[in-house]
């Protein structure tokens, strides 16, 4: 939806894109920009840029950038109308809404609501004579009634609808709790989707309750039954527990593979634990984390898909930025049995004696060959070499390269052979990825985005050139001569220059972060542009800009003339052609 301009103007005055992004990215100032860890993609250096002065953002890694609007929109899976409704709250503002977006928000804060008010139905259901089979097995676990209140544990009834009247008593309706996954339907009838099983509420960051778990207290299956995908809930992007993990003052975070390990964590003092939800780690899981720690301990369970789950964990974790620790759990099935039998100093001196990263990829690659057969002997030296080149430090090169030697039963002059041999394969495979960008540098100016595309490219530089010099001084706009928006090549940077000018006209802000109808692909492109063509306002620079992409598009209505000069005289021959 459209916004007023004057409106817009106001939300991004009070909302100093430096001041917002801070409270996601720590930023260190550097000249007129801050720079920082990117938090949409995993990254070492920092290569995320916030330009205060211009009211952007922008990754050189990622090239997603934007303005404080689109930062929330990305940040916090937010659509237009309710990132900038964020926006509005934070600086005391009142959102001049239309009916479709009241609409849209009003449905979220109903399933909010709703789920929040079935969390405390499971919990009172709990403590109900309905909940004693639940209450029972909550306590034979170890959980102290001051756990239960602080996840909201509860229980669903063994019933076919007590939720579902619960709820319609409080003025919900059956759209609606179709619509936060609360119920299943069978033959045009409704009916609880949990029963019989421990509750879960899964919160996310800020507060809100957005989903379930419910964990049946036997052996049947599914052991776990989570809520399906809805508008608030998407188990991709959240954690469990990680609304209350991101207040500890650990200094690190823990991830466990279920709710119940987080929890005994908690219960134990480790108030730093997390769980994903019924899903391996993902990237977003990953990226998420990276927003509240620098240190993540991996503790999966010990059979061979906990296994699996820790190495494909560990690349994401890594470029996410995060420092990683895996923690193997002797004697005890997880970590909830381990502290059970052990207690959380035992615990603690696990963590104190967990591996890193690279030694558990070692530890991975070794189990995989058979060291007495001089065949697998030279096949892991040759993986493990690989492992180690990509290593940072020359020092860890040599530690880890003397290990291996140690177990393969070779010399270390020999180990640092075949570690030099796969760090020159590596830096030549990577030479060769950069002469392929650097012998197309058209394809390279290509936007990064295929639906905006620059056909003459030639024109496409000054038009990016133009937008640029204005954004700097948008008194240049009043020397324009016979320059328009219809005489820009690209659709795109015709349409924000149309926007500009109107602006500039009416005596508005001139800038990015403000322009209506620009999707957040055409932004991040936008801000990369900005970016690119960095320097003070040059006059000069403005007027040759100008008159190159008059003077391509002059030549272009030429050739369109002769183009059709052409096909006339085609057609008149083909008249006086005899068939």
């Amino acid at each position: 939806m459209a916004f007023p301009p004057s409106f817009m103007d106001e939300l991004v005055a009070r909302n100093p894109i430096e001041e917002v992004v801070g409270q996601y990215v720590h930023l260190k100032r550097s000249g007129a920009n801050l720079f920082g860890l990117c938090p949409f993609h995993g990254e070492k250096t920092a290569s995320f840029s916030v330009a205060p002065d211009k009211g952007i953002y922008y990754c050189f890694g990622c090239h997603k950038g934007g303005s404080v609007v689109n930062f929330m929109m990305e940040i916090e899976g937010l659509s237009y109308p309710d990132a900038v409704r964020a926006l509005a709250k934070r600086a005391g503002m009142e959102v001049p809404e239309d009916e479709q977006y009241q609409s849209r928000y009003r449905q979220q804060e109903r399933l909010w609501a709703l789920s929040k008010e079935a969390a405390r139905y499971f919990h009172s259901q709990l403590y109900s004579p309905a909940g004693a089979e639940g209450l029972a097995y909550a306590q034979k676990r170890g959980m102290t009634p001051g756990i239960l209140t602080k996840f909201g544990i509860g229980f669903a009834p063994n019933s076919w609808n007590g939720l579902v009247d619960a709820m319609k008593a409080k003025g919900y309706t059956e759209q609606e709790l179709k619509d936060a996954g609360l119920v299943s339907e069978k033959g045009g009838r409704i009916y609880d989707r949990f029963r019989n099983r421990l509750m879960f509420p899964i919160i996310d960051v800020r507060g809100n309750v957005i989903g379930f778990g419910g964990r049946v207290m036997d052996d049947s299956t599914p052991k776990y039954l989570n809520s399906p995908e809805t508008l608030i809930f998407n188990k991709r992007k959240n954690l469990f527990a990680l609304n209350l993990a991101k207040k500890s003052k650990l200094g690190y975070l823990i991830l466990v593979e279920g709710y119940m390990d987080a929890i005994a964590l908690y219960q134990y003092g480790f108030d730093c634990a997390v769980a994903s939800l019924g899903t391996s780690l993902t990237q977003e899981h990953a990226v998420l984390l990276s927003r509240y720690t620098e240190q993540v301990y991996l503790i999966y369970d010990a059979d061979q898909a906990g296994q699996n789950a820790t190495r494909r964990a560990i690349p994401m974790l890594e470029q996410a930025g995060i420092r990683i620790k895996v923690l193997k759990i002797p004697d005890a099935k997880d970590p909830d049995e381990f502290l059970k039998k052990f207690g959380a100093e035992r615990f603690q001196l696990l963590l104190q004696e967990s591996t890193n990263r690279v030694e558990f990829q070692l530890a991975a690659i070794g189990s995989k060959y058979n060291l007495a057969v001089d065949e697998e002997k030279i096949r892991y030296v040759q993986e493990c070499a690989q492992l180690i080149c990509t290593l940072d430090s020359s020092v860890k090169r040599e530690v880890y390269s003397g290990r291996v030697a140690e177990a393969a039963k070779i010399t270390m002059d020999a180990m640092k052979l075949e570690v030099d041999k796969a760090f020159r394969r590596r830096v030549a495979q990577e030479k060769k990825r950069q002469e392929k960008i650097d012998l197309a540098p058209m394809k390279a100016l290509q936007p990064k985005d295929r639906s905006i595309r620059y056909d003459n490219m030639r024109s496409a530089m000054a038009e990016e050139g133009i937008l640029c010099q204005v954004l700097r001084d948008p008194s240049l706009m009043d020397s324009l001569g016979r320059l328009t928006p219809e005489s820009f090549s690209v659709p795109l940077l015709g349409r924000v220059f149309a926007q500009l000018l109107n602006r500039h006209r009416q005596g508005l802000e001139v800038q990015l972060g403000v322009l209506d109808d620009i999707t957040p692909e055409e932004m991040a492109h936008l801000t990369g542009v900005l970016q690119r063509h960095q320097g003070p306002v040059n006059e000069k620079a403005f007027r040759d800009c100008i008159r190159t992409v008059l003077t391509e598009r002059q030549e272009k209505a030429v050739s369109s003339d002769e183009d059709l000069l052409a096909l006339r005289n085609k057609l008149k021959e083909s008249k006086g052609t005899k068939i």
